[in-house]
C-alpha cells in the first residue's frame, strides 16, 4: 500500500508538472505574439490599410442585388408560369442577349438568376374549396402532411408565387420588371379564356344584381303588407321558418356571391397578376459585401504564415549545418 501511494503521488507530481508546462508555453507563444506584432506593426498597418481598400473596392464592383415579385395565376395557368421562368432562366445561362432583348429587357448585363417559387399557404388553398380541403386530408392520412404541402404537384396550385431575380446592379422597373411580366402574360390561348372569364363573371353579376332587385320587391311588398296590417285574399302567407327565411338567405348568398364576383374582376384582369414587387434589395448572404472585412484578414494570414515557414525554414537549416 506504501508502494501504491507513492506511485500515486509521482503520477500526480508529473500531471501537475504537465500543466504547468502547458500554461508555460501558451505564456511563451503569447509574448512571442506580442513581439512579433510590435517587430512587424507597420507592415500589419499596412496591410490592414491595403486590404481595406481592396475589399470595399470588390465590394463595390461586384454587387449582389435580389428583387422579388408576387404573382398570382389565374385561369389554370400555374404551370404555364413555371414553364416561361425556366424558359427565361435557359436563355440567361444560354447567354442568349437576342432573345432577352427581343422581350425588353435592357440590363441585360447585370441580370444574372431567375427563379421561382410557391408561396405555401394552405388556408389560401383551401380557403372555400371544399374539394381542395377533402384533398389535402385524404392525402395527409397516406403519407407526411408537411411533404404532401410543398410537393411540386400540389405547391402549384397554390395561389401565389414567388419569382426571385438576382442581379449585380440596380434595376429599374420599368426597363426591367414590366418586360417580364409582359412576357409572362403573352399566350393567345389563356388570353381568350381571360376575355371569357371575364364575360362570364360580369353576366353572372348583371344575373345576380337582377334576382336580388326582386327579392328587395318581394321583402318591400311583404314588410308594407305587413305594417299595414292588411288582408287580401290574394296575399301570400310565409311561414317564419320556410320561404321567407329561404329568400333571405338567397339574397345574402347573392349578396356574398357578388362580392366574390368583383373581387375575382379585379384579380383576373390579367393571366399572370402582379401582387406586389420588392426591387434592389442586396444582398449580404456569403461574402456579398464583407470582401472590406474578409481580405485585410486573408493578407493577415498569409503574412503570418509566411513569417512561421521561415522561422521553421532557418530552424530546420540550423540543424543540419
Amino acid at each position: 500500500m506504501s508502494t501504491n501511494s507513492q506511485d500515486q503521488e509521482i503520477d500526480l507530481g508529473q500531471i501537475f508538472k504537465s500543466i504547468k508546462g502547458f500554461f508555460e508555453s501558451i505564456s511563451d507563444r503569447f509574448f512571442e505574439f506580442i513581439l512579433f506584432l510590435k517587430k512587424n506593426s507597420i507592415v500589419i498597418i499596412i496591410l490592414l490599410i491595403l486590404g481595406f481598400a481592396l475589399g470595399y473596392f470588390l465590394d463595390q464592383k461586384n454587387k449582389a442585388y435580389e428583387h422579388e415579385i408576387i404573382v398570382s395565376p389565374n385561369f389554370g395557368s400555374a404551370d404555364y408560369l413555371y414553364a416561361k421562368i425556366n424558359l427565361l432562366n435557359s436563355k440567361k445561362r444560354e447567354k442568349d442577349t437576342i432573345f432577352l432583348h427581343s422581350i425588353g429587357i435592357k440590363d441585360v448585363k447585370h441580370f444574372s438568376k431567375i427563379e421561382i417559387e410557391p408561396i405555401v399557404d394552405v388556408y389560401k388553398f383551401i380557403d372555400n374549396k371544399k374539394e381542395n380541403f377533402d384533398l389535402i386530408k385524404l392525402m395527409s392520412e397516406n403519407g407526411d402532411i408537411e411533404k404532401i404541402i410543398k410537393n411540386d404537384i400540389t405547391s402549384k396550385n397554390y395561389p401565389f408565387h414567388s419569382i426571385n431575380l438576382k442581379t449585380s446592379d440596380t434595376i429599374n422597373y420599368k426597363s426591367t420588371i414590366v418586360p417580364i411580366l409582359k412576357f409572362l402574360n403573352d399566350s393567345p390561348y389563356f388570353d381568350a379564356l381571360r376575355k371569357q372569364s371575364f364575360q362570364n363573371i360580369n353576366e353572372k353579376m348583371a344575373a345576380n344584381d337582377s334576382l336580388i332587385s326582386q327579392i328587395n320587391v318581394l321583402l318591400n311588398t311583404f314588410s308594407s303588407t305587413s305594417s299595414n296590417n292588411q288582408k287580401s285574399d290574394k296575399l301570400v302567407y310565409y311561414n317564419e321558418n320556410s320561404q321567407l327565411n329561404d329568400i333571405i338567405k338567397t339574397k345574402e348568398n347573392l349578396i356574398v356571391e357578388q362580392g366574390i364576383n368583383k373581387i375575382n374582376l379585379i384579380n383576373s384582369d390579367k393571366i399572370i397578376k402582379e401582387i406586389s414587387s420588392v426591387l434592389n434589395i442586396k444582398n449580404f448572404e456569403g461574402t456579398n459585401n464583407k470582401m472590406k472585412y474578409i481580405v485585410p484578414f486573408i493578407l493577415l494570414l498569409a503574412f503570418v504564415l509566411m513569417f512561421e515557414i521561415r522561422k521553421f525554414y532557418r530552424k530546420q537549416m540550423a540543424k543540419r549545418s
